[in-house]
């Protein structure tokens, strides 16, 4: 029996491709539907694609000397090994001044590279080279030679909202440029200890490996953020993607221009979040804020008249959610700016004006503390460093192999946080409480543990 449906179905099909054959080819996808025409990225992207560079880098790196000695080859039985290891990487970067070839992108992206090479997307290969760097913030500016450069404008990020539609562009895995869309779905994300200073733009837009120093662009081409990062718990791209708000590259760009690097103000305060219990303590209705813990001596603050126990809940103007927001803030500004302060003083609102000042981190030889603390160096806890606001005393950035403190159990990196059971906070609380004399109690931070170190 033959089954009428397929035998329709077959002369139906024939007759389709020998209509197909022999009349001309026409587009899968119209125009325009209901004299509407289709939604499309396309003609943005033509303008801002041009902008997005790859980067690629290559390091050297000289083996060990000892390598070279045959007999010390033989005796550890060490293979031969090339004098010099060379390391390649790839990334993206944007270039943001046509007339002076300057390109925004990560500092990882380009740090430690002997080589950078600039790939446009017409096919041009440029040297280019490094005008400053900060890991910081994880921005570094670089330069290509100008001319028939395609640069693209930079949006106000402090006007984006979550919701937003987004666009990354960058080489991601060395594939060439590439786009991805998405939404912001977050914004000022902090904490995350990826840098330094942190105010990310959050996007499920598909960043990854590559496309760190890439552009994030909103629908009308401009620049909103440089890919940073991603939260890949798996190895794998989740959604969940950061950028850096063009804002915040620009000022740390506009420093790095002018002076090579980034000249960090310095209000010389550690702060903490305004926890609900902080709150209640303060009797304060709301939580956010940041409550100043500590005002270092002859510090910018200091002069200003700041106190431990206020609470600071704007800075010029902008609101102060939480510790990490007033340290960005303060972060992207230069020494010798002025800064206005709202705060609460004993449940009493004030505004207290600053000028910020420098941080010059001051080194304490161990052997003029104390000869059984010989070979260590000492240095307070800067407003710098992650541990500001979260521990008090005096780290140890330094130790001399086979020395009086070596031998002690010190570590580079310890936190000594109490000298013969009494807390400290810098090191001329350290030099006066471990003075000579008798037994010796440290009690030190080291990593998530603590420890007790007894120098006899």
């Amino acid at each position: 029996m033959i089954d009428i449906r397929r035998s329709s179905l077959a002369t139906a099909l024939a007759l389709g491709l020998a209509a197909a054959v022999s009349a001309p080819v026409q587009a899968l996808l119209p125009a325009a539907v209901d004299g509407q025409p289709l939604p499309t990225l396309a003609p943005m992207l033509e303008q801002a694609a041009p902008a997005v560079v790859n980067i690629g880098t290559e390091s050297r790196a000289t083996r060990n000397p000892l390598l070279d000695d045959p007999f010390f080859r033989r005796f550890f039985n060490f293979p031969d090994q090339p004098r010099e290891r060379r390391s390649q990487s790839v990334g993206s970067g944007v270039v943001v001044d046509a007339r002076q070839g300057y390109v925004l992108t990560n500092h990882h992206v380009v740090s430690g590279a002997d080589t950078i090479t600039v790939t446009l997307r017409d096919g041009r290969r440029l040297n280019a080279k490094v005008i400053g760097s900060d890991s910081e913030s994880d921005v570094a500016v670089i330069q290509i030679p100008s001319g028939n450069l395609t640069a693209l404008k930079l949006a106000d990020s402090d006007a984006l909202r979550v919701g937003d539609f987004v666009v990354a562009i960058g080489n991601p895995f060395g594939l060439g440029q590439t786009v991805t869309s998405g939404i912001v779905s977050a914004l000022g994300r902090t904490g995350l200890g990826i840098q330094g200073y942190e105010d990310f733009i959050q996007t499920d837009a598909s960043i990854n490996p590559g496309n760190s120093g890439g552009a994030l662009v909103n629908l009308r081409g401009e620049l909103v953020g440089i890919n940073t990062a991603i939260l890949a718990p798996g190895g794998g791209n989740v959604g969940i993607g950061f950028a850096i708000p063009s804002n915040m590259a620009a000022r740390l760009m506009a420093q790095i221009v002018s002076h090579g690097s980034v000249r960090r103000g310095q209000l010389g305060v550690a702060v903490q979040d305004l926890t609900p219990e902080l709150a209640r303590a303060f009797n304060l209705s709301g939580n956010q804020g940041a409550v100043i813990a500590q005002v270092s001596p002859r510090s910018a603050a200091a002069r200003a008249g700041l106190k431990e126990g206020d609470v600071v809940l704007t800075i010029n103007g902008r609101p102060v959610r939480d510790s990490g927001a007033l340290r960005n803030v303060i972060g992207l500004l230069e020494v010798g700016e002025p800064v206005r302060l709202d705060i609460l003083r004993d449940g009493k609102p004030q505004t207290i004006d600053a000028k910020l000042g420098e941080y010059v981190a001051t080194n304490l030889a161990g052997e003029t503390v104390n000869a059984r603390l010989s070979g260590a160096t000492f240095q307070d806890i800067g407003p710098n460093s992650p541990l500001a606001g979260r521990v008090r005393g005096v780290m140890v950035t330094g130790i001399e192999s086979g020395s009086p403190a070596a031998r002690t159990g010190l570590r580079k990196n310890d936190v000594i946080v109490a000298v013969n059971r009494q807390g400290i906070s810098n090191t001329a609380e350290l030099k006066q409480l471990a003075a000579e004399g008798g037994e010796l109690l440290l009690n030190l931070v080291r990593g998530r543990e603590e420890l007790l170190l007894v120098l006899r």
